[in-house]
């Protein structure tokens, strides 16, 4: 890992969190990720499952969590299974976490190899009425691989079928939508990080640049301040292509006249930022590209302004959506007529911003939340309107993560410049 250590507490209070939600006699398993294979030898190197990390802070693979409350003898209520470490593996590889470093990273006492479990865990399974197992339960998914949980998941319903199975994700998704302090300062390390990878790119971009000449700067930039790289794919999309939303090819030339739409964002000890961005390639936004641009701002702005405790995902998006058509009214890009014959189901804005405004961010890009049920203080969402012009080649999107609190909002990308006379000031100074 590049970050530095974090405190074993967040994790100790996480799984407090985790255990309250439990029924009595309960015992929860989270198993890490696999590596995954490329070709040949090759593999696309390790991602620790985000469950498992919640709960132990343990980002190596070969890792299982075991979680019994009420366990019999009173001691094993957490148990944590490392992959053995050995001088081979050290040569190889670099050395894993030995016991006493898996206890201090994670708060967990009780360790053991991974090669162990079955020996250790049966008379454990065997005391507990109810088996809690992890499962990929967000509604964004279409992963079809099978992965280190399905198969475990498989193994051990095969083998404990008497037992009664329950389902970890809606815990997960409950507890880790509220954010802890110590969370919330690691997603405004990953915003800073962002910041310092957006202001290298003011004086960088011009024309006759390339797409992925500008994703270079940002992955140099990212590294040097301990981050893994970027949160995700980047979207680094000049011109026409900033109006394809999930555009990652990054092999264009920049040009004269055009805006750049950047969606790029780094993360930090496993936790995301999500930025989005639209520079002019010549330092100077036209008129046009001005108007589109600030009517984005304005709608992000009033956005901003409704993520606040109780309100739901249903008011939130009408209320989105209302301020989107006033201002495409006033672009000339609808008329009113439009709005009158329009379908509930897809409203006329949506020929123009066809996606969502917020979404929860975490550990996950798109992390895990219920999007049924009202906002509350500690959880952190993007806010992203657009407008998308295919027929003027132009695209703008913009967005920062929003902490909600009891008081309102605090914008975690409040510093990242956003305005139109400072971007141009700050490309041509």
């Amino acid at each position: 890992m590049k970050y530095q250590a974090i405190d074993s507490a967040l994790f100790i209070e996480n799984r407090k969190k985790f255990k309250n939600n439990l029924k009595p006699n309960s015992l929860a398993v989270f198993v890490s990720n696999d590596i995954m294979p490329t070709n040949a030898d090759g593999s696309m190197g390790f991602k620790q499952n985000n469950d498992l990390f919640y709960l132990s802070g343990v980002d190596q693979e070969e890792t299982m969590l075991v979680i019994f409350p009420d366990v019999k003898d009173g001691k094993h209520k957490e148990i944590l299974f490392v992959k053995e470490t050995s001088e081979l593996i050290a040569i190889w590889e670099g050395a894993k976490l030995n016991k006493e470093q898996a206890t201090k990273v994670s708060g967990i006492e009780h360790i053991y190899w991974i090669s162990e479990f079955e020996k250790i865990m049966q008379g454990f399974f065997f005391q507990a009425e109810h088996i809690y197992l992890n499962s990929n339960e967000h509604a964004r998914s279409s992963n079809k691989t099978e992965t280190a949980e399905v198969r475990f998941n498989k193994t051990i319903q095969a083998k404990y079928p008497l037992h009664k199975y329950e389902r970890s994700a809606p815990i997960m998704h409950k507890i880790r939508a509220l954010k802890s302090t110590q969370e919330i300062d690691l997603i405004q390390q990953a915003c800073d990080i962002t910041e310092k990878g957006f202001r290298r790119l003011l004086s960088f971009i011009k024309p006759g640049v390339w797409e992925h000449q500008i994703e270079a700067e940002l992955i140099h930039e990212f590294l040097c301040n301990r981050s893994a790289g970027f949160a995700y794919g980047p979207i680094v999309a000049s011109g026409p292509s900033a109006c394809v939303l999930h555009y990652v090819e990054n092999n264009r030339e920049c040009k004269a006249g055009d805006v750049i739409l950047l969606d790029v964002a780094a993360e930090y000890a496993n936790y995301a930022s999500d930025m989005t961005r639209c520079l002019p390639v010549n330092g100077k936004f036209t008129k046009r590209q001005k108007e589109v641009y600030n009517a984005v701002l304005k709608v992000k702005r009033g956005a901003t302004k409704m993520l606040l405790p109780g309100q739901t995902f249903e008011k939130y998006n009408k209320a989105v959506g209302e301020l989107m058509t006033e201002e495409l009214l006033q672009l000339g890009l609808i008329k009113t007529d439009d709005v009158k014959k329009q379908n509930p189901n897809w409203p006329a804005y949506k020929k123009y911003f066809m996606h969502g405004t917020s979404h929860f961010l975490g550990l996950d890009v798109h992390d895990l939340g219920f999007f049924t049920e009202p906002m509350q203080a500690g959880m952190v969402f993007t806010v992203e309107p657009g407008i998308y012009i295919p027929q003027e080649g132009l695209g703008i999107r913009l967005e920062n993560n929003v902490l909600i609190t009891t008081k309102g909002q605090q914008d975690l990308m409040k510093n990242i410049p956003i305005e139109t006379d400072e971007i141009e000031a700050l490309m041509n100074k």
